[in-house]
This record gives C-alpha cells, sequence and structure tokens, in this order.
C-alpha cells in the first residue's frame, strides 16, 4: 500500500513554521499568530533538522504524533537544537550558521514483504522514508536520505547499521514502514533572506 497523501501546506504556513523553529533555536519565544491553514492542525509527523555548512548538527523528530504540527515543530526544533545525543547544544554564536529544514510526514503505511529482495523491489529511491523495527531496535531514514545513499541496497544495510543490526540482517519478523514527506529549508544564510523557500514533496 502506498502512503497515504496529506494536506498541502501553504507558503504562509511553510514560513510560519520555519519562522517559528528559528525563534525556538534562538531562545526565543514560538510565533503566536498562527496562519489559518488546516495543515498546521493537522497531527502529522515531522523531523526538523539543522545543518551547519552542510553537515548535520542536529536532527530530531517524530514518525507518528498525537499533537498539532504547530506545536510539534516547536518540540522538534528545540530537541534538533539542544537534546540531539549526538551532538553538544546549539551554542549562541552557531544560531545563525545553522540552516533549518522541515520534513513533514504522511502515516506510515506498513509494507507487505516476503523477503530481503522483495523489500528492495517495492521501494521507491527519492521518494520513501523508510522505518523498520526488529524487536526492540528501530532506525528510520527520511526520503531526504536517498541523496546521499542513491542505491537501495546500500540505503538498507545503512539503515539496518542505523538500528544497531547487522547491514545483511534479514528476518520475517521484521516489520517494515515507509512513508513520503513535504520538506522546506530555509534559503542559505549567505542569501537574501526575501528569497523563495526551497520546497519538495516526496
Amino acid at each position: 500500500m502506498a502512503p497515504s497523501a496529506f494536506t498541502e501546506l501553504s507558503e504562509p504556513a511553510k514560513h510560519w513554521l520555519l519562522a517559528t523553529a528559528r525563534r525556538v533555536i534562538s531562545g526565543r519565544q514560538p510565533l503566536a499568530d498562527i496562519p489559518a491553514d488546516p495543515g498546521l492542525g493537522q497531527c502529522r509527523g515531522v523531523f526538523v533538522t539543522l545543518k551547519k555548512n552542510g553537515a548535520l548538527r542536529g536532527c530530531i523528530g517524530q514518525l507518528e504524533a498525537d499533537r498539532p504540527l504547530s506545536v510539534m515543530v516547536t518540540e522538534c526544533a528545540e530537541g534538533a537544537a539542544f537534546r540531539d545525543p549526538r551532538f553538544p547544544a546549539l551554542g549562541e554564536r552557531e544560531v545563525r550558521l545553522v540552516r533549518i529544514s522541515i520534513s513533514v510526514l504522511s502515516p506510515p503505511q506498513r509494507m507487505a514483504v516476503r523477503d530481503r529482495a522483495d523489500l528492495l523491489a517495492q521501494l521507491q529511491p527519492g521518494v520513501d522514508g523508510l522505518v523498520i523495527a526488529a524487536g526492540h531496535r528501530q532506525a528510520t531514514f527520511l526520503p531526504s536520505v536517498w541523496e546521499q545513499l542513491p542505491q537501495k541496497v546500500q540505503f538498507l544495510e545503512q539503515l539496518l547499521a542505523k538500528a544497531g543490526l547487522p547491514p545483511d540482517y534479514w528476518s520475517g519478523e521484521m516489520a517494515c514502514s515507509r512513508y513520503r514527506s513535504c520538506n522546506f529549508t530555509e534559503p542559505s544564510p549567505r542569501t537574501d533572506p526575501r528569497s523563495p523557500i526551497r520546497a519538495g514533496s516526496r
């Protein structure tokens, strides 16, 4: 089953989410005036990613949510800046150097797969985000990860490694789910802030 569609966000809503995330990582209160966009009231999974000079500086999110997107982005932005266990908390001097990307997810859909080869055959590079779960181990790659890992086998092997599993691991009990995302990014710190948002849906 293909991932379900979700309400497309308006440009004002995307700007609001990015501006809110920017305020949060800068230690300020989130914006109070929420645009009249139904997508912001939906309970959607979301990831907030911070990059500094093109390198990952923090990424926190949830695959599914029980709170509105407008609330989830605030929490995930704070987590990406200050609670990602892979990095120290974002320093005051770094705030201006990081670039924020937001990925709003469709609900994950369980995949019916016979074996590893069938999973690889069903994956759509550049489109699918993938979640794997085996016992207490779970990991996900956003659709944007295909930019760094364009080959299906490499994508799966690295995701298994992220979950703490061998790259050739397979079990009939491993659960696989996929989803798609609507992605949008701040302009580069060196560009005119009035530049349009880079956006894409996967």
